[in-house]
């Protein structure tokens, strides 16, 4: 397997990444490799966690981004921190126990059969969602029927963090340019990644407490409106190129 690495932002887990870590680690993989990215929003002991197993293995290095501005910002980051250090291919995922690591295989398993990009999905068939309050599903759902229908995309789910992505598919990408700071960011990253040869894999969500935040909603559907005139500028190779970088005709 070519060298793989998963980012995931994590903050105030320090209950649960142990556990997340070591299932990690009990992967089948030599070259799985983990990236958790924190910032100053963590105020337990998740650094000290970490920081335990660097000392032990080298398949985990904490990145600390101070500059963060939010969970987003982390992703990007780690995704440099990534592609520096040689990925071939790049797993994000949440840390706070939503996405399952025994799921990662699958994600892996695309990769290696040679797609660009391979988007976790609760919608199709296989995949699910638990302890996840009905308004958040109802948003969840309906928002990716609106963003098909506004940016033209054919997806089942297309506000999922569970992602998988070749090297240079995020090469490729101007990841400063990313408009989005919040939950729109998965839509956007699929919207750009739409000429790419991507695939569905289903996974099961378990959810959380979380409170509904009307701004929220604004925000995201002011984005899902300028994504097409951003999206010209978000690609470093030009279109008639995009076949040297792996995009499918």
């Amino acid at each position: 397997m070519k060298k793989t690495i998963i980012v995931m932002p994590v903050a105030n887990e320090e209950s649960t990444m142990g556990r997340i870590i070591e299932s990690i680690l009990a992967l089948p993989y030599d070259n799985l490799y983990l990236y958790p990215v924190m910032d100053n929003y963590s105020t337990d002991g998740t650094r000290a966690v970490i920081e335990e197993y660097e000392k032990k293995t080298d398949k985990v290095k904490l990145i600390y981004y101070k500059e963060s501005y939010g969970v987003i910002s982390c992703y990007l980051e780690g995704f440099r921190h990534a592609l520096k250090d040689g990925a071939e291919r790049i797993i994000e995922m949440d840390g706070g126990g939503s996405h399952l690591p025994e799921e990662i295989p699958q994600f892996i398993d695309k990769l290696e059969e040679g797609y660009d990009c391979v988007w976790g999905s609760r919608f199709v068939e296989g995949g699910g969602i638990s302890n996840h309050p009905l308004y958040r599903r109802i948003l969840s759902s309906g928002g990716t029927v609106l963003a098909n229908i506004v940016l033209g995309t054919k997806l089942k789910d297309m506000t999922s963090g569970f992602e998988g992505f070749q090297r240079y598919v995020l090469e490729n990408l101007r990841l400063d340019k990313f408009l989005s700071t919040g939950h729109m960011y998965q839509t956007e990253m699929r919207y750009y990644c739409r000429n790419y040869r991507t695939v569905e894999v289903p996974i099961h969500y378990v959810g959380s407490k979380s409170s509904f935040r009307f701004k929220v909603v604004v925000e995201a559907l002011r984005i899902l409106f300028q994504l097409k005139e951003s999206g010209k500028n978000i690609q470093k190779c030009p279109e008639d190129r995009a076949e040297k970088i792996g995009v499918s005709e």
